[in-house]
Order: C-alpha cells, then structure tokens, then sequence
C-alpha cells in the first residue's frame, strides 16, 4: 500500500471506531447492559439532554461522570424497552480528538403497557476521544428533531 492508501485506511478505520462509541452507549442501553454503556465514555463525560428534554417538556439537569452517567440512564429506563437506531454519523478527526454529528432514532416502550410509547428523531452533537484502542464519549449535546406519542412515558407515569 501507498502512503496515502494507508492514511486513508487509517482515517477510516478512525472514524468507523468513533461511531462505535456511539453503538455501544446505544446498545447499552437497549440490552440493560451498563457494562456496555460505561464503555463508550471518558471517567469525565458530560451528558446534555436539555434542548431534547425542553422539547418534550421536561427540564433535565445536565448530568456528569462515567458513573453518574450510566446510573442516571441504567436507573431511568428501568421500566422502559428501548430501541435507539444510529443513522448519517458525520465525523471528524483530529488526532485523538473527534467530533461526531449523528440522528439517533429513539423507541421508548413502557415494559408494563406496551400499548403507550414515544418516538424521537435526535441529533446527537458529540465530542469524543481516543483512549488506548478505544473512543470514548467526552460531551454529547442531544436536541430533538421530530418526536410523536405519549412524552410521559419517559416519566414512567
């Protein structure tokens, strides 16, 4: 391979591992998997859910830490199936530093009803970084794009 075949390669293969972060916290949620979900985030991750919530009419705190991260989500769709589906991930490297832009299709079921849900299109802003191998989430700014059904299930009410 050339130079410029291999730096390709690289690219590639670089932003293929960033969307892969985004896979893992999606997957981690949707198997309960908190395992799954700590993976794809820096110990200092930072999680901003407002423009989304302010959307639906909910006013979420920003939350942060890996662990407080994982908990706060493991914790909140407890009661809830999910199914999160990732589409046009735009992403950008610069060295260990990547910027990801992503629309993140979000189904929240009630585990109890079924017959209730709420479907979101979100845009995922998201900031991530290389750590060994791996990429990892270091700030994700979600905001809603179209949402429909019952908002409060996202309450577990």
């Amino acid at each position: 391979m050339s130079d410029i075949e291999n730096t390709a390669a690289g690219e590639a293969a670089d932003k293929l591992a960033v969307v892969e972060a985004l896979y893992r916290y999606c997957a981690g949620i949707d198997l309960r998997d908190q395992a799954l979900l700590a993976s794809s985030f820096a110990e200092d991750t930072i999680l901003d859910f407002r423009p989304a919530g302010a959307k639906a009419g909910f006013d979420y705190p920003v939350i942060e830490g890996r662990d407080t991260v994982t908990q706060a989500l493991s914790t909140s769709l407890a009661g809830i199936d999910t199914t999160h589906s990732v589409s046009n991930p735009r992403v950008t490297v610069d060295g260990d530093t990547a910027q990801m832009d992503a629309l993140v299709e979000a189904q929240h079921v009630p585990s109890a009803d079924p017959a209730r849900h709420y479907l979101m299109k979100n845009r995922y802003d998201t900031r991530l970084e290389r750590q060994g191998p791996v990429w990892v989430i270091t700030h994700q700014i979600i905001d809603n794009v179209w949402r429909t059904g019952d908002p409060s299930v996202l309450a577990n009410i």
